[in-house]
């Protein structure tokens, strides 16, 4: 069930990403071209294989193995730094010198590896040249075209989100805390990603068998087939949810589950424009 919707949420924002492009190429990023390269350049295949090996182990965890971005590092191969590039005169200074101001530690290279990274970064810029559409990635100007006002009365009406969230707790700074995909995950799937939080407890359950066996425990999985609960000894035992009766166990996050199915494309948008504005 978590796996489907992690899946449905990937989707969504892949999707969300190819329909900006589609319909405002002017205003989104995804559309635009990358930038051109200052100077056609040409490196040997050696030089590429040996440099791709290089960046995947010093760089690949920021900037992704092929140079597209990654966990925290930007997209390079549309980087006006690498487009004005020639032959490593500005690559190499960064990568020697950092940028502690953006995470990015200062890496000390051999001349022959240096030379070799840079091959391998110009390869992959010119391999994404080729491939139609715009990047992989998703910037925060790709999802703002939604309506905070309307996004506020479907959150007090419609939507029912009030019903839990009040804006008298943490949650009246949740734009704050959390901006751009961190932060429309936690609105469709909270409960996953790196900006999670700690895990919640999982709830007490209490399960009544037809035979009127009584088994109490905490709540291990819950979908519309069958419940499972860890019971006091410890042992991990499943049921048909129509098999038992059920008293407890509500998983917190469930409505935000069902409501994946409920959402509109423009329900989904006008949300996230509000709750960015609780601040």
């Amino acid at each position: 069930m978590r796996f489907g919707m992690v899946i449905l949420f990937c989707a969504w924002v892949s999707a969300l990403a190819y329909a900006q492009t589609a319909q405002t190429p002017a205003a989104s990023p995804a559309s635009k071209r990358p930038p051109a390269p200052k100077i056609a350049q040409t490196y040997s295949p050696e030089q590429i294989q040996a440099g791709q090996s290089r960046f995947a182990s010093q760089c690949g965890f920021c900037h992704g193995r092929d140079a597209a971005g990654g966990e925290s590092g930007p997209d390079l191969t549309r980087s006006t730094l690498v487009a004005e590039d020639v032959r490593g005169d500005k690559i190499a200074p960064m990568v020697r010198a950092g940028r502690t101001d953006k995470g990015m530690p200062a890496i000390a290279l051999s001349d022959a590896d240096m030379i070799a990274v840079v091959a391998f970064i110009h390869d992959a810029r010119a391999k994404a040249e080729t491939l139609g559409g715009g990047r992989r990635s998703v910037d925060v100007a790709d999802l703002q075209t939604g309506n905070a006002a309307a996004g506020k009365q479907y959150f007090n009406g419609a939507g029912g989100c009030a019903t839990c969230h009040a804006l008298t707790s943490d949650f009246a700074r949740v734009g704050a805390r959390f901006q751009g995909l961190a932060l429309l995950q936690r609105m469709l799937f909270p409960g996953s990603g790196r900006d999670a939080g700690p895990a919640a407890a999982p709830p007490p359950v209490t399960l009544t068998t037809s035979t009127g066996e009584v088994i109490s425990g905490k709540l291990a999985n819950r979908d519309e087939f069958t419940i499972t609960v860890t019971d006091s000894a410890g042992w991990t035992r499943s049921w048909p949810i129509d098999a038992v009766k059920i008293d407890g166990g509500e998983n917190p996050l469930r409505a935000h589950i069902e409501h994946l199915a409920k959402y509109t494309d423009a329900d989904m948008h006008n949300v996230f424009a509000y709750l960015q504005t609780l601040r």
